[in-house]
C-alpha cells in the first residue's frame, strides 16, 4: 500500500509521534494508505541537526523496510504540519542531495520553513493567534542557538527557506492560512519551486490561522482544506 510519512508539528520544541496523528490518519483511510509517524527528539535538548536528522533516518528505515510492513516504496508521501511541515521539506531536501530514498510527493501544512522570522506576517500577526512571531523565535533559537538564528550560517535542512536551489524535489502540496505567521514564507517558498521548475499546488486559505483545520474542522474552510488535501494525494498515487 502506499504510506504517508508524517512528522508531528510542536514548534520544534514540543509533542511527540501521536501529535496530530488523528487528522493524518483521516486523511489516509479513505485513500487506502498506511502512516508512520516519526518521534524525532526535540530541542532544545536536542538541536539541530538531531531532528532532522532523526526524520531522514526514519524515512530510510521505512524506505529499507517497507516490503515488511506491506508499503510500497515507490509510493511514499513525506507529510508535516507546522514545525513538521519544516522537517518533512529539510528531509526531502537531505533525500535529494544525497541520492534518496525516493520521495513520491511532500504535503506540508502551515509549514515552518523561515528561521528569519521576518516576513510581514510574522511583523503582522505579531501577538495574534496560537503560534505567533515570538512563539516562533522562541522555537528557531531553541532548534539553532540565539546566536545562530538568522544569522549566514543557517543550513537549508534545518530552515528550508535557506536552500538556494529548489530544483529536483517532489511534487509539492503547501497550505497555509492568511491569517498566520507562516502566510509569507510559505508563499514565497512555493514561488520558488515553481521557478526552479518543481511541480507545486499552493493553496492559501482565507482568514485561516494556524492549525485552523484542527481547532475548528467542521468549519467550512476546514472541510475545504481537507479535501484540498486528499484530492491532491489522490492525483499523487494515481499519477
Amino acid at each position: 500500500m502506499p504510506a504517508i510519512y508524517f512528522n508531528h508539528g510542536g514548534g520544534m520544541i514540543v509533542g511527540n509521534n501521536r501529535f496530530g496523528l488523528p487528522e493524518i490518519l483521516d486523511l489516509a483511510e479513505p485513500l487506502g494508505m498506511a502512516v508512520i509517524s516519526v518521534e524525532y527528539r526535540l530541542a532544545p535538548e536536542t538541536p539541530h541537526p538531531g531532528p532532522v536528522e532523526d526524520s531522514y533516518a526514519g524515512l530510510r528505515w521505512l524506505s529499507e523496510h517497507a516490503d515488511e510492513i506491506d508499503v510500497d516504496p515507490g509510493r511514499i508521501v513525506v507529510a508535516g504540519m507546522s514545525a513538521g511541515g519544516g522537517l518533512a521539506a529539510g528531509v526531502a531536501l537531505m533525500a535529494r542531495d544525497r541520492g534518496g530514498p525516493t520521495i513520491a510527493g511532500q504535503l506540508l501544512v502551515s509549514p515552518m520553513l523561515d528561521d528569519r522570522n521576518d516576513s510581514p506576517s510574522a511583523r503582522q500577526m505579531r501577538g495574534v493567534g496560537i503560534w505567533d512571531n515570538r512563539s516562533n523565535e522562541t522555537g528557531w533559537n531553541a532548534l539553532l542557538g540565539e546566536a545562530v538564528r538568522g544569522g549566514p550560517e543557517v543550513s537549508p535542512y534545518a530552515a528550508p527557506a535557506r536552500a538556494e536551489d529548489l530544483s529536483g524535489l517532489p511534487p509539492t502540496f503547501i497550505d497555509v492560512g492568511s491569517a498566520e505567521t507562516f502566510r509569507d514564507e510559505d508563499v514565497a517558498f512555493a514561488s520558488r519551486l515553481w521557478q526552479a521548475g518543481g511541480r507545486g499546488e499552493l493553496h492559501v486559505w482565507p482568514g485561516g490561522f494556524h492549525g485552523f483545520d484542527v481547532v475548528a474542522p467542521s468549519a467550512a474552510i476546514s472541510r475545504d482544506a481537507i479535501a484540498a488535501r486528499a484530492a491532491w494525494l489522490r492525483r499523487q498515487l494515481g499519477r
